[in-house]
């Protein structure tokens, strides 16, 4: 009797036979060192369910972890009667002294306590039940931080900027290189600040930096595990210096602005009444300053208390303080510099204050009784005569008295 085909058992048998004689079919079994042409009958364990291997999500893309990170897959399968799971990293057995198998009744445990760069490859599981077998296959990628990049150099600096260049790192993680990182400080802070990221290139130009300030650089590589642990600095250091202008300056001629004195503004007359602060004002202009004299009717009056003289910004003005009767005169303010000298009068008059007259006895006091003519003082002068029919000359000049109103005032008291 011929073996049943592979084809047959996936469909449903559960026998398996091999070609036997009669003889060996009343005795014993066969030994497994038995010649292959004794024919004997071997019964085979039914199939009930055919091998399949659940693969998850996950591990149906690269699945990537850290250098240093622990592994733990578990792949569950079917199949009954249990199959028999077995191992294989890119073709061959499993290191049993880095990575841990443990197969149950529906799944298999892939685990690596500290996983390596070396971890990383194809890891195929395979299920195999009798004839039949189920395989399923995924990647492992381990990573870390790539390496710095290599000879970094300042090649030029102008105006306020400078350009670098670099060459790409020897490792670069095991994983591809997202760009690179350059960074700036100064030397006067130290601080460093970013200036690009995720740049795929390897030549920059930095712009915008400071005039004065002298700069260094650093480039770091990433890619997906983070940026490389260190950088290369440059050896030099970019001056930024100032922009040297050379001006030419056109001669020009240098206006002479000496000036002999000239009054803008003439003194005006004025006239002021005894006891009240006058002031007379004029403008000058000369260069360079002109030294300014007060004079009264030619007479110097600099120095002397009763006068105050000020001069600011060619605005010249004098002080007199409570003017008497005998301040009235001829002023005249002179102004003189090494190219000349000017000079403008003016005539103050001063008044003196009005007198107050006061009224006889009998009008304050109607009541009263008449006195006698020659007792009758009608009214009293400053200079203390009466004022009757006889009054002091100066009085009469300074007071005058109606003729009328002296009649007026006599009649109604008789």
């Amino acid at each position: 009797m011929e073996a049943a085909t592979a084809p047959e058992v996936a469909s449903g048998s559960t026998l398996k036979g091999k070609e036997t004689s009669p003889a060996d079919a009343e005795g014993p079994p066969a030994s497994p060192r038995q010649e292959a042409g004794s024919p004997i009958l071997q019964l085979l364990s039914p199939v009930e369910e055919h091998p399949k291997i659940l693969l998850p999500r996950a591990l149906r893309q690269t699945y990537i972890r850290k250098v240093g990170d622990t592994v733990n897959l578990l792949i569950p399968f079917q199949g009954k009667p249990k199959p028999r799971a077995t191992w294989t990293h890119d073709g061959c057995a499993l290191d049993a002294s880095r990575v841990s198998v443990r197969n149950g009744e529906r799944d298999s445990i892939l685990f690596i306590r500290e996983a390596q760069r070396a971890d990383s490859g194809r890891y195929q599981l395979s299920v195999r039940l009798g004839e039949l077998e189920a395989t399923a296959s995924f990647d492992i990628l381990v990573i870390e931080r790539p390496g710095p990049p290599q000879s970094i150099k300042l090649v030029d600096v102008w105006g306020s900027s400078a350009t670098l260049e670099w060459t790409p790192p020897q490792d670069t993680g095991n994983a591809a290189l997202l760009g690179y990182t350059v960074q700036k400080a100064d030397t006067k802070s130290g601080l460093w600040f970013t200036v690009l990221e995720h740049y795929h290139r390897t030549s920059f130009t930095v712009s915008d930096l400071i005039v004065g300030n002298s700069y260094t650089f650093r480039v770091f590589a990433e890619n997906q595990c983070g940026l490389s642990e260190t950088a290369p600095i440059t050896a030099e250091l970019a001056h930024i210096q100032k922009a040297v202008l050379i001006r030419k300056m056109e001669g020009f001629a240098q206006r002479d602005f000496s000036e002999a004195p000239k009054f803008t503004q003439p003194l005006a007359d004025c006239t002021t009444v005894t006891g009240y602060d006058t002031q007379l004002f004029c403008c000058v202009r000369a260069s360079p300053k002109p030294k300014i004299i007060w004079l009264k009717n030619k007479v110097d009056i600099q120095g002397n208390p009763k006068y105050r003289a000020l001069t600011h910004l060619g605005i010249c003005s004098l002080e007199i303080r409570k003017p008497g009767p005998f301040d009235g005169g001829i002023y005249t303010c002179k102004a003189v510099n090494p190219l000349g000298e000017a000079s403008v009068d003016c005539r103050v008059d001063v008044k003196g204050k009005g007198r107050t007259h006061t009224l006889s006895p009998q009008l304050e006091n109607p009541g009263a009784q008449p006195q006698p003519a020659w007792r009758r003082p009608w009214m009293a002068s400053p200079s203390g005569a009466l004022a009757t029919g006889h009054r002091h000359p100066q009085d009469v000049s300074e007071e005058p008295i109606l003729l009328s109103s002296v009649l007026f005032l006599s009649n109604t008291i008789l």
